[in-house]
């Protein structure tokens, strides 16, 4: 029967389509408000953040522009416009806080520079004689300032064999007997004599005239006796003629060896001393007159003879 001009059969076809089928049993749900999904423009509830920090934290990454991140972490695309790639964002340098930028650093090695050539002028003068232990703290006081760099300048001149280091005491001045001040000549005169025969052959004499000065203040300190100005101004003028070779690591072994030669220097009256330390400034100025001749007997007879004086 047809009361508004809709078929039975239509109506009943129509209400079968818009019939919403039901739910199996054990069956999950579909409905993406159960999910925690919401469709485009309904508001959210405030579980955004909370997602995106349960992601963040279980180390799963959230694909960009997906309705997971909030949105202050990404911005839809536009119809008709490409959105550009994700490109990292570059980190500011790494900063630490409550440091302070980096200065320049606190110098100690005029301190300990200073400390180290008192201490080595007092060997040489034999303030500081051998065989005796000296502390750190009490050599401190006397030159004014803290252990720590007398401590420092002294294990430096351990390296050297000026001293040994004394557990729980402090340092004692090496004793160096005959013996091993002969040996210590008998070395550098090994490396010394055939460098100064090559240099008379092939250095002018104008370079060796260069040197003067330096032998001339071995003089002079010899003539005063000042034992420790004689000892820099004779290492001074050994290293200014090794330097002519261009090779400085044979420089820096000559001048090691020259050191530990001066440690402890001549025993015995101060007049003595002064004696020797004469006729050895003598040969410096006897060698550079042989040098820029180049009178090859007289450099080489002059150069062991200066070293075979120095284990005297």
């Amino acid at each position: 029967m047809e009361r508004t001009g809709v078929r039975t059969a239509d109506v009943t076809a129509m209400r079968a389509a818009a019939r919403v089928p039901e739910q199996q049993p054990g069956a999950r749900q579909a409905d993406p408000a159960a999910r925690g999904e919401r469709t485009r423009g309904e508001p959210g509830d405030g579980r955004d953040a909370l997602d995106a920090s349960d992601d963040a934290t279980s180390g799963i990454s959230a694909i960009p522009g997906s309705p997971d991140l909030p949105a202050s972490l990404h911005t839809p695309a536009s119809p008709g416009i490409q959105s550009a790639p994700d490109t990292p964002t570059p980190l500011p340098p790494t900063r630490h806080l409550g440091v302070p930028p980096p200065r320049k650093p606190m110098q100690r090695t005029s301190v300990r520079g200073q400390v180290l050539d008192a201490l080595r002028a007092a060997l040489v003068g034999g303030e500081l004689e051998p065989g005796e232990v000296y502390s750190a703290p009490a050599l401190g006081e006397r030159f004014g300032v803290s252990a720590t760099p007398v401590r420092e300048a002294m294990q430096q001149l351990a390296l050297e064999g000026a001293v040994e280091v004394v557990p729980n005491r402090g340092f004692r001045v090496t004793r160096r007997g005959a013996r091993e001040l002969g040996e210590l000549a008998e070395v550098r005169a090994l490396i010394e004599v055939p460098v100064m025969l090559r240099l008379a052959r092939s250095v002018p004499a104008e370079q060796w005239a260069r040197l003067r000065p330096l032998a001339e203040a071995t003089v002079a300190a010899a003539a005063c006796a000042d034992l420790a100005r004689y000892a820099e101004a004779d290492r001074a003028f050994h290293g200014a003629l090794l330097a002519l070779s261009g090779n400085q690591q044979l420089v820096q072994v000559a001048d090691d060896l020259h050191r530990r030669s001066q440690w402890p220097l001549v025993t015995g009256p101060v007049t003595g001393r002064r004696a020797d330390l004469v006729a050895d400034a003598a040969e410096h100025m006897a060698l550079l007159d042989a040098l820029g001749a180049r009178d090859l007997p007289v450099v080489q007879s002059l150069v062991r003879e200066h070293f075979a004086g120095a284990d005297a």
